[in-house]
């Protein structure tokens, strides 16, 4: 990690899980007094990156690494025995916002369109009204232009937020947020992509009832077969595959 390390400074823990450092604590542990980025991992992003430099050294540089996903949890019993509970970018949206209300913080939400960002900032009004909220619309495309990205952190430096999310869908948010990370004058930098819409209920999460049994993915792949095909049916045996070769190399002596 870069810089400081927090886990040298916070009371909280970590476990190997595929040479990722992973969050393995209560959300109640943390302190967000100094500068920290948090992303999140899961199957997906964990098979994308490791044919993406750019985007592993995101994740491995984060100050704090979620398991948003059952193949992760997953993961760390079968690889080393270690109990991991799922943590989605939806939770630690929600633990941030209470934080935030209980203090009248402020926080800026970078990234989605226009109309979500309205929804997002009327929902808000309603559940945390002691929040201030900014806000900014970055064009939709795959790379943002030097004049794009100076325009995207005055914005979000003139608000001056206590929490910065951002929401650009994976990997471009993570490598976003980790290459400007310097350059924010925020102090959490919040990589959590859906969240955007499923908080501005434009695409609606799962209930509890199916997050809780571990079938989230199942419910967004019925929802949303086109987007969701590869992302399940193709990346999910293939992290499996990853998994296996890396519980035998375990296995082997030597």
């Amino acid at each position: 990690m870069s810089g400081y390390n927090l886990q040298d400074v916070l009371n909280y823990s970590t476990v190997d899980v595929l040479d990722y450092s992973i969050f393995n604590s209560s959300l109640n542990k943390l302190s967000f007094d100094k500068k920290s980025l948090i992303t999140t991992v899961n199957q997906y992003s964990y098979m994308i990156a490791e044919k993406d430099e750019e985007f592993k050294k995101a994740l491995t540089n984060s100050d704090i690494l979620l398991p948003d996903g059952v193949g992760i949890v997953a993961a760390a019993k079968m690889l080393n025995g270690d109990t991991v509970k799922k943590i989605a970018g939806a939770d630690i949206h929600q633990h941030l916002l209470q934080k935030l209300n209980q203090e009248g913080g402020r926080c800026f939400y970078l990234g989605a369109s226009e109309p979500t960002l309205a929804a997002i900032k009327k929902r808000l009004a309603k559940e945390y009204p002691k929040i201030k909220v900014g806000s900014y619309s970055p064009p939709y495309k795959a790379e943002f232009s030097d004049e794009e990205n100076a325009a995207m952190i005055a914005a979000v430096n003139a608000f001056k937020p206590k929490v910065l999310f951002v929401g650009m869908t994976a990997p471009k948010q993570e490598k976003w947020s980790y290459r400007f990370k310097d350059q924010l004058d925020t102090t959490i930098i919040c990589a959590i992509g859906a969240v955007f819409d499923f908080y501005a209920e434009t695409i609606t999460r799962p209930s509890e009832f199916w997050i809780n049994l571990g079938l989230e993915w199942a419910v967004r792949l019925a929802k949303e077969p086109k987007r969701m095909a590869k992302r399940y049916l193709w990346y999910g045996p293939a992290f499996v595959f990853e998994l296996i070769k890396a519980k035998i190399a375990d296995l082997l002596p030597g």
